[in-house]
């Protein structure tokens, strides 16, 4: 018999063979690669930026040789890009002059393999005089299961406890909420309201830093973002470290970027180390020494400040400077341990970052990390302001209750949290404005509701696309949607309820995209491109309940396995006994990007022992198929359709040895821990 260790592997490889998330890639001469295989930046997360007829700079991985580099976009191209030289292994490209101004794709042909990069180079219209960023954080996105409930401001992290609020919760898996959160601000942003022009994470993009199907993931969801038109710039994070899969899949570890008059730096602040390295910030400050006269951003995983003199979750320091020794040793009682050390042993790193933000003038600082709104400002004794600007976060279900469980007060936890973002302006002369947020200097939820409030659903079957909207807004948002099709299909009227145009259409990378303006009403609201008219009804059945044998009130949760040739739009489960259905609560999917997964739910307890569940699967067509299973008699499985009935007994598609893999594969993938 296989031992325990060995079981678990081998079903982890099981998981991971059924679980297949597409990425965006050109094949060559029989060769795969990812993005970081071929080159080390640009990738997804750092694109190149520049105007029409700019030069950019690529950096190759060791022993590749570019060939030859080219741009597309779902409207534009492709573009030849000149290469113009190399020196010391970084190879010079010039942007065409008639480049129209969007978010590419950047093909790479090398000696090693080709690649299409998704947001690989940013092409403007002129150098911009405001920043508009859509601040996101904490993703943590994950190949395994990670997921809260949320029904409008309220958010928990169990079924019963979000069912005390509302009877249709909706299930925010991390990549759910990751895509959301992008697919929003690029509604937003790109041709729509024109609320922001760049989006911007500030790390733990990936839940565990080993999963590589998490960062496929991930950069599927910048794919469909950046592919709309909107760029997005993201930084490591400890959960990303040590850098595995990072710097294949995402970007370099520190890097900057110059956008007009502005300077972006992005920093490592590292794992258990907290903080960025002296050699780093050695280098950010030969980097801003170089830039003059810009107007600087800094990206930073950990947040500098653990408290104020207003309090912990944020608040105003005021007239003091890091370069008076008298005033840093008031300092260091709000300064976080992180940067500082327990016992001051890492001072001479935070001192010198902080001596920088003041003698370079630097406006902002974006952080995560803490999963709650902590906003800091920094005056100093010029009198100039510094904004700390630390964010909930966007994707991770590891943050406090809203409002607050008895679990999250038995720790100490009684500001409330929720999944936010946030939109900040920064305009060339160093004005930095939170136009959205009102008054952000004080406890509590300072961040925006998206995406708690605008969610996005995606499925892709094999006989189409649907996305499903749920928006909690106040308003419609309308603007540019990428989706991702199989061959000759085209939206549906009869299987869409908002306002839509096809702007575009074209395969890249052998994948076909479609390129629509849509704007979704204020409620639920879908779209379909399908093949043909979906008269399919969804696979369902259920596979087992854990506890197996529950007692009469004892919780318990079922799990449930279901497919479809389009996708599937609602999961519901029956309690019934005696006849009579006393529960009706909603599953969700553990692998919400796919068409293909395990659902579940948690049943707060049933006073019966002898009872049946119902599982209920009805896709976008409103075809549906039912599934049952006895709980207290011999087990019988059951599926129904409109068409007929067909029964197996004692057996399921999604049994213990799937859940087991499925839970056990993010730990066994982490490379650090």
């Amino acid at each position: 018999m296989l031992g325990r260790r060995a079981l678990v592997f081998l079903l982890v490889l099981m998981a991971t063979a059924a679980f297949v998330f597409p990425q965006v890639r050109v094949q060559a001469a029989g060769n795969v690669v990812t993005p970081g295989q071929v080159i080390l930046d640009p990738l997804p997360g750092t694109p190149a930026i520049g105007l029409p007829g700019d030069t950019i700079e690529v950096y190759p991985a060791e022993g590749v040789s570019v060939q030859s580099l080219q741009i597309v976009s779902i409207l534009h191209g492709p573009y030849d890009l000149q290469i113009v030289g190399t020196e010391g292994g970084v190879v010079r490209a010039k942007i065409p002059n008639e480049a129209v101004p969007d978010v590419y794709f950047l093909v790479v042909r090398s000696n090693k393999g080709d690649v299409a990069i998704p947001n690989g180079l940013w092409v403007m219209d002129r150098a911009p005089t405001v920043l508009r960023i859509a601040h996101g954080s904490d993703l943590h996105v994950t190949s395994g299961f990670k997921m809260g409930f949320v029904c409008g401001d309220y958010f928990q992290k169990s079924i019963p406890e979000i069912l005390n609020y509302c009877n249709n919760p909706i299930g925010m898996h991390s990549y759910t909420a990751t895509e959301s959160f992008m697919t929003y601000y690029a509604m937003v942003g790109s041709g729509g309201q024109n609320v922001i022009n760049l989006i911007i994470s500030t790390g733990d993009d990936v839940d565990t830093n080993g999963d590589q199907e998490g960062y496929k993931m991930l950069n599927r969801a910048i794919l469909y973002a950046t592919a709309a038109g909107t760029p997005l710039i993201s930084i490591k994070g400890n959960h990303d470290d040590p850098p595995t899969y990072y710097g294949k899949y995402v970007g370099p570890r520190y890097f900057y970027r110059v956008i007009g008059d502005f300077l972006i730096i992005g920093l490592d602040s590292r794992g258990e180390e907290r903080h960025p390295e002296m050699e780093q910030l050695q280098w950010m400050e030969d980097v801003l020494k170089s830039h003059p006269n810009k107007t600087v951003i800094v990206l930073v995983h950990h947040p500098f400040w653990y408290s104020t003199p207003d309090g912990k979750w944020g608040g105003t320091i005021k007239g003091y400077t890091a370069f008076d020794d008298s005033d840093w040793k008031a300092l260091t009682r709000f300064v976080s341990w992180d940067w500082e050390g327990s016992k001051g042993e890492y001072e001479d790193i935070a001192r010198y970052f902080l001596q920088m933000v003041e003698k370079y003038n630097i406006r902002l600082v974006l952080s995560g990390h803490i999963h709650n709104d902590k906003p800091v400002l920094y005056i100093d004794k010029n009198g100039n302001e510094h904004w700390f600007w630390t964010l909930t976060a966007t994707g991770a279900p590891d943050k406090t209750s809203n409002p607050p469980s008895e679990t999250d007060k038995g720790l100490g936890y009684t500001v409330p949290s929720w999944y936010g973002s946030q939109v900040v302006y920064v305009y060339s002369n160093g004005t930095v404005e939170f136009p959205l947020a009102g008054n952000v200097l004080h406890d509590g939820i300072s961040s925006l509701p998206v995406p708690q409030k605008f969610v996005v659903f995606r499925q892709e079957g094999q006989e189409g696309t649907a996305v499903q909207f749920f928006n909690e807004l106040n308003e419609s948002v309308s603007g540019p949607l990428v989706i991702r099709i199989p061959a000759g299909a085209s939206v549906d009227p009869e299987g869409t309820n908002i306002t839509y145009r096809v702007v575009a259409e074209r395969e890249i990378a052998g994948e076909k995209y479609m390129l629509l303006n849509v704007t979704v009403p204020r409620g639920v609201g879908q779209i379909t491109a399908v093949t043909k008219k979906d008269t399919k009804p969804p696979e369902v059945s259920i596979g087992y309940i854990t506890p197996s044998k529950p007692k009469p009130g004892q919780r318990f949760s079922v799990y449930i396995s279901a497919d479809d040739n389009v996708g599937i739009r609602t999961m519901k489960v029956q309690i019934i006994v005696d006849g009579k259905v006393v529960k009706e609560l909603p599953a969700f999917s553990v692998k919400p990007s796919e068409v293909k997964a395990t659902y579940f739910t948690e049943v707060d307890g049933v006073n019966a022992t002898t009872f049946t569940i119902k599982a209920i699967a009805t896709d976008f067509y409103g075809n549906t198929k039912e599934a049952t299973y006895q709980v207290g008699t011999t087990t019988t499985i059951t599926a129904t359709t409109t068409t007929g009935t067909s029964s197996n007994e004692g057996k399921g598609i999604c049994g213990p040895a799937a859940i087991l893999a499925l839970i056990a594969l993010p730990n066994l993938l982490r490379g650090r821990k």
